[in-house]
């Protein structure tokens, strides 16, 4: 039981952690599984991991999701940009294409061409903002954007991070955005996972209780360090992580 916790308190902390900066919590959580024989590791768990991280940021943006009752505009606007992803996720997991991209090699070069791509993206001062520079065309071409969030390696926070960057929205806004649109994201893979499971009764034990709590935790206190980070600093730490990582990951495979 207590070897159990510790492999779900990893799990939990690279859920909660990678999956809101942009560093790419499926590369990190298929490294660490490649590395390591996790026995507590299971399709109920990742669910439960996912569900953790979901709640967190809806209770982080509670007042905001609140509003969103008050202004249908912006509801519309999330909803618009998480089509894509939902679409190509729906045909990628369906057709089990999705387990092709699940390779330590594509891993490595994603996470090296999109942390450089993040850098260049994120190098100049913009001053757009959510409240009135977000639209249906400025959402789309981040939506189209996070359908690439599908390799993993990419990372959904670091690319719709980019293509708000690219689009001049300033850095919090940016991550206000990339918040914003894992709720449907997060929503949609506990889906798709609840759909794997076989039709036997479910126990909700007390891992999977843990699970959902840890990933909470580390998935709120994430949001709130990172939206503070983005107040004082550049995504650049992140870019020199996301480069030390893919060298170390192509020296293993190529030499």
């Amino acid at each position: 039981m207590f070897k159990d916790f510790i492999e779900i308190l990893i799990l939990s902390a690279i859920q909660g952690v990678s999956e809101f900066l942009p560093i790419s919590s499926s590369a990190h959580l298929i490294i660490v599984s490649n590395l390591y024989d996790l026995k507590a590791s299971s399709l109920l768990i990742d669910i439960s991991l996912h569900l953790g991280s979901l709640l967190a940021i809806i209770f982080f943006f509670r007042k905001d999701l609140f509003n969103l009752k008050h202004n249908k505009k912006f509801l519309k606007l999330i909803i618009i940009g998480s089509i894509p992803l939902i679409i190509f996720g729906y045909i990628l997991y369906s057709t089990e294409l999705i387990h092709l991209l699940r390779d330590i090699k594509i891993i490595a070069w994603a996470t090296l061409f999109f942390g450089i791509i993040l850098y260049f993206a994120d190098q100049r001062k913009f001053d757009r903002n959510i409240t009135t520079n977000l639209n249906v065309q400025s959402i789309i071409f981040i939506g189209i954007f996070q359908v690439l969030a599908l390799i993993p390696g990419v990372s959904r926070a670091g690319i719709t991070l980019t293509a708000a960057r690219l689009l001049k929205f300033n850095r919090v806004d940016s991550g206000k955005i990339s918040f914003l649109l894992s709720i449907p994201a997060l929503a949609g893979a506990s889906f798709l996972g609840l759909k794997d499971i076989p039709n036997t009764s479910l126990e909700i034990n007390i891992l999977v209780i843990i699970a959902i709590i840890l990933s909470f935790l580390f998935s709120y206190f994430t949001a709130k360090f990172f939206l503070n980070f983005l107040h004082k600093f550049s995504l650049n730490i992140f870019v020199i992580y996301r480069l030390i990582i893919a060298l170390i990951l192509l020296m293993i495979i190529y030499f």
